[in-house]
């Protein structure tokens, strides 16, 4: 009975280990976007940066409201029938919508340069990998992906978004 039980026990000690054994995988989730904004939130480029952006929306804004106008005209030009002018008011939209999406790619390709510049720089992302690295294995993850850097990730949970830790640990 007692070789039994030791036997026993010898069996569920093995089958424990093998358990405990197998790693389990974490993984983790950092919002880059949210990083950049509070790590460069109170910096001048970050303030230039948002300048820019509204500057160019304004604009945009502005030149879209022009377009709504020419098309309204243009609508009541057909409707009184002056073609000729309708026809005239379209090859001007036309004209416009077009400069309209040039400017828009333009500006978009400047915001993104400037972005990427500041996100850019060796120093911060040097500090942002180490901190990275270091939250990740207090927490014990074995790997930190960004939603940003890939559109794989359909579904994460918020309890590995250390995110929030990243940007603790930046702001020290």
């Amino acid at each position: 009975m007692k070789k039994l039980f030791l036997l026993l026990a010898f069996m569920v000690c093995g089958l424990a280990s093998n358990v405990f054994a197998e790693q389990i995988t974490k993984f983790a989730v950092v919002d880059t976007d949210r990083v950049y904004k509070a790590f460069f939130n109170n910096s001048q480029s970050m303030r230039n940066y948002e300048a820019k952006k509204a500057s160019f929306q304004a604009e945009i804004t502005r030149l879209t409201n022009e377009l709504q106008d020419l098309k309204t005209r243009k609508s009541e030009y057909a409707v009184a029938g002056k073609n000729a002018e309708a026809e005239k008011l379209q090859e001007e939209i036309n004209t416009k919508a077009q400069n309209l999406r040039d400017y828009t790619a333009s500006k978009n390709a400047e915001l993104k340069r400037i972005k990427g510049s500041m996100e850019s720089g060796d120093a911060f992302y040097k500090k942002l990998y180490r901190i990275i690295g270091s939250v990740a294995e207090q927490e014990g993850y074995c790997m930190v992906l960004s939603p940003q850097q890939n559109n794989s990730i359909l579904w994460y949970s918020d309890s590995v978004d250390i995110t929030d830790k990243v940007i603790a640990q930046l702001k020290k």
